[in-house]
């Protein structure tokens, strides 16, 4: 323990501890284990399984490929406007995910204004597997755009000022400089991403509806299995929580340096 904290610190810190490890204490306590192969082996939650996995893994790698440079913009460039569009990106961290649904269903529902044109041309994206994607992408791009924006506030421009002084253009300096020292910032955005993405329910249910192996995913399979087998749904609980346990503890881990 560290002499420069108080007692009653440490004593409160153990109690915001308690309060996230006892829940999963109590979910561990109340699984059949001897039950649990076959729960999770239905085929409806193998099919919720490997949907949220695929969904949310697109949705990651969109969310990096918009985010960057969404971040290095509202990061590294004075623009009228900005801080309105800083806002609106963090918009989906503060509304429920049902209204980022009924956003999302104006935007490109079957008679949304961008949907009506796209329907119009054969493309039906509500209640599909790609308004999955978009649901996640919508509530998880602003967990990368922060992460980035403060990471890139944190590290400056010296090292990418000084490249140009040096005659590296600035597509170079931009692969070259940025890119690897936005690393941290992008693998710690990627996770939080994943994991929004992967629990993500209300814009989901809202946009892309409950259809098995095309739009339910594992939240949503889990809100369907609480109403008629709570055994089931205990199970499917502890499966994501162990994907998202995985997820970040492989993204987090650094390997200790060896002493030579």
């Amino acid at each position: 323990m560290s002499a420069g904290i108080p007692a009653l610190t440490i004593a409160v810190a153990l109690l915001a501890g308690a309060f996230f490890v006892i829940p999963f204490i109590a979910l561990l306590t109340g699984i059949t284990w001897s039950d649990l192969p076959e729960l999770l082996t239905s085929q409806s939650a193998l099919d919720a399984l490997w949907l949220s996995l695929r969904t949310a893994t697109t949705a990651t790698l969109i969310c990096v490929f918009l985010g960057v440079p969404l971040a290095l913009v509202l990061a590294r460039t004075h623009f009228p406007g900005r801080t309105l569009m800083r806002s609106v990106v963090h918009v989906p961290l503060v509304i429920p995910p049902v209204v980022a649904g009924i956003v999302l269903t104006e935007a490109f529902g079957r008679r949304g204004l961008i949907g009506e044109h796209l329907s119009a041309l054969g493309i039906d994206i509500a209640f599909t597997t790609t308004a999955v994607v978009l649901a996640q992408t919508f509530v998880s791009l602003p967990f990368m755009v922060t992460t980035l924006e403060s990471h890139l506030a944190s590290s400056g421009e010296h090292y990418e000022r000084v490249a140009q002084s040096l005659g590296s253009s600035k597509w170079r300096t931009f692969w070259t400089i940025t890119i690897p020292l936005l690393r941290p910032g992008l693998i710690s955005g990627a996770v939080l991403t994943f994991a929004r993405a992967l629990g993500e329910f209300g814009a989901t249910i809202t946009f892309a509806g409950s259809l098995q192996g095309t739009t339910r995913t594992m939240p949503l399979e889990i809100y369907l299995a609480r109403e008629t087998d709570p055994d089931s749904a205990v199970a499917l609980s502890l499966v994501l929580i162990c994907v998202a346990v995985v997820v970040i503890a492989v993204a987090y881990f650094r390997p200790k340096a060896q002493n030579r």
